[in-house]
This record gives C-alpha cells, sequence and structure tokens, in this order.
C-alpha cells in the first residue's frame, strides 16, 4: 500500500504569505491523528486549512 498527501499550495490560506506556518499546522494536525484512522486501501480524507477550506487530500492506495 502506498500513503499519499496531497497539498494545493495555490489554495486558500496556503496561497497567502503564511503558506510554511499554514502547511506546518496541516502537517502536525494529520501527523497526530494517524492513530485514529484506518490505514487500509481505498481510505480517503479531505484536508483543510485554518479556515475550513478544502485544499487537499490523503489516501491509501493500493499498491
Amino acid at each position: 500500500m502506498r500513503f499519499v498527501l496531497e497539498v494545493d499550495l495555490d489554495a486558500g490560506a496556503l496561497a497567502g504569505a503564511d503558506r510554511a506556518a499554514e502547511l506546518g499546522r496541516i502537517l502536525r494536525y494529520w501527523g497526530g491523528s494517524m492513530t485514529q484512522v484506518p490505514l487500509e486501501a481505498g481510505a480517503r480524507q479531505e484536508l483543510y486549512d485554518s479556515a475550513y477550506r478544502a485544499v487537499g487530500e490523503w489516501r491509501v492506495e493500493p499498491t
């Protein structure tokens, strides 16, 4: 299986001057949440910025 995390750096709060800080927030949040999600093929969730706008997703793909 493969874990894929995609973030659109030109979307939402990531498009602003605080891009690095916003990306860091997203990565910290999801990094801490991984123990609570099913890591099996087909699992996926959208990623949101600090204003709750969809800016990407993570997914688990079969290899």
